[in-house]
């Protein structure tokens, strides 16, 4: 296997390294303190064709490879995990409509959403339902040539911004996941609006809230694929999304331990840096074997995506690594910084705030480690 990225791949990654350096991350203790959504950073974003990069370009986008995104997601990450997730909700929602949508579906909607003209999100948790997608209490009842919608979703990014959403919903509750089903809804529907905003411990400035769904009637040509398909069409984009979600995790992990060994070179104790004690040295190699590691198993799930092969178990893995890594290696980067690292003077305290969610989204660790034992199973 070569391991070497192309001259594109190298070329993107630079481009996207000088942008987090020099107009992300200087922003990304303000977007925390506000929790305001960085609307001039989604510009440049666009402006940049960040937002498009997977996008085909018949409806115009870059139709860049997952191992290009996946590299754009962890250095947009290190400078800010807010930045890189609002990418990856707009190339996640292009790709469900891409793989799931009818043509005239595409061609209303993705030019829009890889500009960044449009926001698009995916309401599917609701106060009772997360992990368990067939556990969906939002209805959908047939009538008048359409559907009416009915329910409450919690925890969606961009809730409150959002001009198009995927929503989730059930039409039949006694089918389980065969009565899942994915329904287009535009901003402006009657019966759809936003409910109330999220007040998060990290990962702020994304307008998450609820997305209430009031007799909201949709035509039957926004069904996104066929009545009943949509928890499998859903479970097929986690394997990207989990890809994307390691990735900001590894990210973040890398920002931390260089936050570390800055801060291990400057602090004196004890007669000289602290660096140059072996408990501190531990830390800071673990750090990073862990995230050569896990961006290894990440690149991997990557290229195997683009290669079309299914990549469930390694997903489900680069995920898992990924996310407890950077829980691991944050707590550590602050103990490194001993006091001054629960100071908001500092950023290692917001990335250990915000680490700890990559445990939970797009599937718990639990959850990981269920598929990926099922698949061992399976394969052996």
């Amino acid at each position: 296997m070569n391991f070497e990225l192309s001259d594109a791949q190298r070329m993107m990654k630079e481009m996207v390294r000088e942008f987090a350096e020099k107009e992300i991350k200087p922003r990304a203790a303000e977007i925390d303190r506000t929790d305001e959504f960085p609307w001039d950073l989604w510009k440049r974003m666009a402006e940049l064709g960040l937002l498009g990069m997977t996008l085909p370009s018949e409806y115009g986008g870059s139709g860049m490879d997952i191992v290009s995104w996946a590299i754009a997601q962890e250095e947009m990450a290190r400078a800010s995990v807010v930045v890189a997730d609002i990418q990856l909700l707009s190339t996640l929602m292009q790709n469900m409509i891409l793989k799931n949508g009818s043509e005239a579906q595409k061609q209303k909607h993705l030019p829009a959403l890889g500009s960044g003209e449009k926001i698009c999100i995916i309401a599917q948790t609701e106060p009772g339902a997360g992990s368990d997608v067939a556990g969906i209490q939002t209805t959908a009842k047939l009538e008048r040539d359409g559907y009416v919608l009915n329910g409450t979703k919690r925890f969606i990014t961009c809730a409150m911004l959002a001009d198009l959403a995927i929503v989730v919903a059930t039409v039949d509750k006694s089918k389980g996941h065969k009565g899942i089903t994915l329904f287009l809804v535009e901003k402006g529907t009657p019966g759809f609006s936003p409910g109330s905003k999220e007040h998060l411990m990290g990962v702020k400035g994304m307008a998450t809230g609820e997305v209430v769904l009031d007799n909201c009637w949709v035509p039957k040509e926004n069904l996104l694929g066929g009545e009943g398909e949509g928890f499998k069409r859903a479970m097929i984009s986690l394997d990207t999304g989990r890809i994307g979600i390691g990735c900001q995790a590894l990210g973040l992990a890398q920002a931390a331990m260089e936050e570390a060994v800055r801060y291990a070179k400057q602090r004196t104790a004890f007669g000289g840096p602290i660096g140059n004690l072996q408990a501190v040295q531990h830390k800071l190699a673990d750090m990073s074997a862990g995230i050569e590691a896990a961006r290894l198993r990440l690149r991997h799930a990557a290229w195997l995506k683009d290669q079309g092969r299914s990549i469930i178990r390694e997903a489900a893995e680069a995920k898992l690594l990924a996310s407890e890594l950077a829980v691991r290696v944050t707590n550590e980067a602050l103990q490194i910084h001993g006091g001054y690292g629960y100071s908001t003077d500092f950023p290692i305290e917001r990335m250990y705030r915000e680490a700890k969610v990559y445990t939970i989204w797009e599937g718990t660790s639990e959850i990981q480690r269920m598929v990926i034992a099922r698949q061992l199973l399976k394969e052996y």
